[in-house]
């Protein structure tokens, strides 16, 4: 009885063991109903580890670089540059052109048929080039003209002429225009000369080259203006000038 117990309890060497048996699978489990692990979605991909840059992080620190050598060679042209400048200064000394109004003659002032204001003026003036090292070109389309309160009179050309180092050179200019509308502006001039103190615009545009040694220079342009009181603007007679006062500045 004893042997029979222990053949049930222990079975034999040749005997197969009993199949296992499947654990029930609670729901939400990863392994399917026949109980095959399910398959794992694949691991993402790591992220670049951040000591390697990004594209565009090197090109954003190329165009950091070719700005800052643009900055640095746009700042090294201004310094030298200015440094030409200031030498070319220092040994040329440059200084404006001076001029003077020497007589005013009016040869014509009257009203025409049209009531327009004819008017033509003998200018002589000296130009004076002060510099001991620089010479002066004269260019065509020089101006000089006349004004009476904001309204220009006459006009005439300016000749064109080489002037030498600290050089004076007398001009005599011709002037000449037409306002329409005059016979207002011719009372208000015979009004004005009863006073013996008649005010006129006297303005130069002249476009002028610099000659340092023998090199000629771009153009530049001398803008005057000279502030008369005359005493009268009778035709055919010499006009006294009782105040002047003249500036003058360069514009490139």
């Amino acid at each position: 009885m004893a042997d029979h117990q222990r053949l049930r309890i222990h079975p034999m060497e040749g005997e197969a063991p009993p199949p296992p048996t499947t654990p029930l699978v609670p729901p939400g489990s990863s392994r399917s109903e026949k109980g095959v692990p399910l398959h794992h979605p694949p691991p993402l991909p790591r992220a670049m580890p951040a000591a390697y840059p990004t594209p565009h992080k090197r090109s954003s620190s190329c165009c950091c670089k070719c700005i800052c050598w643009t900055i640095i060679l746009v700042v090294l042209l201004l310094i030298i540059f200015a440094a030409s400048v200031g030498i070319l200064y220092l040994v040329f000394q440059p200084k404006l052109p001076d001029y003077s109004v020497d007589t005013l003659r009016i040869s014509d002032l009257r009203l025409n048929f049209d009531m327009s204001l004819y008017a033509k003026f003998d200018v002589k003036i000296t130009a004076t080039n002060p510099n001991k090292k620089i010479g002066i070109y004269y260019e065509k389309g020089g101006k000089l003209s006349v004004w009476y309160t904001n309204t220009r009179l006459c006009e005439g050309s300016l000749p064109q002429f080489y002037q030498g180092h600290e050089n004076k050179t007398v001009l005599n200019v011709s002037l000449s225009g037409q306002v329409q509308s005059g016979s207002t502006l011719m009372n208000a001039l015979q009004q004005q000369q009863q006073t013996g103190r008649i005010p006129l615009d006297l303005k130069v545009h002249a476009p002028i080259a610099i000659k340092l040694g023998r090199l000629k220079l771009m153009k530049v342009r001398v803008l005057g203006e000279c502030l008369l009181v005359v005493d009268s603007l009778s035709s055919n007679n010499l006009i006294s000038i009782k105040a002047s006062n003249c500036k003058f500045r360069l514009k490139l």
